[in-house]
């Protein structure tokens, strides 16, 4: 089943993002490679998908796991969370309709 996993950012979060961030695109680029990833990218914090200095606010990612718990402990280990990038993780079931 698939499963949303929608992060919120700490306020200021970009140099956090940027140091973390080759790593947590690593984990991504897994997902992809296995099959399971159906689409994954940051909220930017302006109306620009080039947000510069503005950052980013959070991000979503809709992936393939076997269970709740399997996507809770595949975010819980995200680099994200060990940088203190996200504040908020909520994991939802997702339903492909379209």
């Amino acid at each position: 089943m698939y499963y949303a996993i929608i992060a919120q950012d700490v306020a200021d979060s970009l140099a956090l993002r940027q140091q973390a961030r080759p790593d947590h695109i690593a984990r991504l680029h897994q997902l992809r490679d296995q099959g399971r990833l159906l689409v994954a990218g940051p909220f930017p914090g302006i109306d620009s998908t080039e947000p510069g200095e503005a950052g980013f606010t959070g991000s979503l990612i809709v992936a393939e796991f076997d269970s709740l718990a399997a996507a809770r402990a595949w975010a819980d280990a995200d680099p994200y969370v060990a940088a203190g990038v996200y504040e908020k993780v909520d994991i939802r079931p997702y339903k492909v309709a379209l």
